[in-house]
């Protein structure tokens, strides 16, 4: 229980189905910075309390897990290390991957409880021999599968989503309303939930050394200096501050970040079009397709953000060496349609209609047009 309307809700409906409910927030922080007001992020001390009055109301036992420092290690230095690397992470993928349905999960199961219960908008569906299968919650506005394509066959077999067929938002407002729950009209939390200020490359000069150097254009001529390359990300516009404007006068977006050489490269808008994306880390939301232990390619649709929209793909396994040279799964997507703005270290996750089939992290993405210059 986030402290939020949507888990309060999600777990008034447990109640109401029958089934032995336990509140539990998860303390993911004790730095100050997340002594706030507001609901910039999620898992203060304030929505605590608030989650606390919805168990109350609610009449079920209220517990807080101290998980901050596995939250610290799996999700805060992941995000830190991705940037020093020249990635852009997604944190909450990786909170979703690595405590709520990991570290949260593994306790509960060890506790007896037969699953975790939260108020994401997905939807948890059986096929016809009982294999649990994710998709796409009814209100798409406000679907989340994408930041739940991490989970996998045993965790989805453990997972519950009472607000998958509800039609909207204002419903789930509304209902809080006729039951007493205090967060009924509470906003939405938003931003990364361990950046209080919302700042992100203030709070990344803290933690990576930054050294000034050069950026480049699509061509590798010196446009002008940053601070650190670190803190860019593809698809960047502002902050850049050229010092040779482009000859066509129109703005230069960031194309690439190159860590190893301290170098940011910059270009028109249109190569940041990306044709190609290739994964690693995959893992398969339910049992996997047919297709995949075949390595034939299979028609698909890929998004890249949490509320982006999917585009026609194919796409196929192959195998990839890892760092320490073991062999794994790897993902190779083409797009029909081709994608701006695309990094590595993003997620990638592809569906077949609503059904989530899977997800990997991109580690390189291809511009044909680039690739001719």
């Amino acid at each position: 229980m986030s402290g939020g309307v949507d888990s309060a809700v999600a777990a008034a409906r447990a109640v109401e189905a029958g089934h032995d409910v336990v509140g539990v927030h998860l303390a993911l922080s004790r730095m100050p910075g997340t002594l706030r007001t507001g609901s910039r992020g999620c898992c203060t001390i304030e929505d605590s309390r608030d989650a606390w009055r919805a168990c109350d109301v609610l009449g079920i036992p209220y517990y807080v897990w101290d998980f901050s420092e596995r939250f610290k290690e799996d999700v805060v230095q992941d995000f830190i290390d991705e940037y020093a690397a020249g990635r852009t992470p997604n944190p909450c993928m990786r909170c979703n991957e690595r405590i709520k349905f990991a570290a949260l999960l593994e306790k509960a199961l060890a506790l007896g409880f037969d699953a975790v219960c939260t108020g994401h908008y997905a939807k948890v569906i059986n096929d016809a021999d009982g294999n649990p299968e994710l998709h796409r919650a009814a209100d798409w506005a406000k679907d989340q599968s994408y930041v739940l394509g991490v989970l996998t066959h045993e965790q989805l077999k453990h997972s519950m989503f009472p607000l998958a067929d509800t039609p909207s938002k204002a419903e789930v407002r509304a209902e809080a309303e006729r039951r007493g729950l205090s967060v009924a009209n509470k906003p939405d939390s938003h931003d990364i939930c361990f950046i209080s200020d919302g700042d992100t490359r203030g709070w990344l000069a803290e933690k990576i050394e930054m050294s000034t150097g050069d950026i480049v254009d699509e061509t590798g001529a010196k446009v002008g200096e940053h601070p650190g390359a670190n803190a860019f990300t593809v698809g960047q516009r502002r902050g850049l501050k050229l010092g040779t404007p482009a000859a066509d006068g129109k703005p230069r977006f960031v194309l690439e970040i190159r860590p190893k050489e301290n170098k940011v490269v910059v270009g028109p808008e249109a190569l940041l079009a990306i044709d190609e994306i290739r994964g690693i880390k995959v893992s398969w939301a339910g049992l996997p397709i047919a297709e995949v232990g075949t390595g034939a390619e299979f028609d698909c649709h890929a998004q890249v953000r949490a509320h982006g929209d999917p585009v026609p793909a194919r796409a196929r396994v192959e195998a990839v060496m890892d760092d320490s040279g073991v062999e794994r799964e790897g993902l190779v997507v083409t797009l029909n349609e081709p994608l701006r703005g695309v990094a590595p270290g993003q997620t990638v996750v592809l569906y077949q209609g609503t059904r989530v089939l899977g997800q990997a992290t991109i580690d390189a993405a291809r511009s044909l047009q680039r690739a001719a210059l």
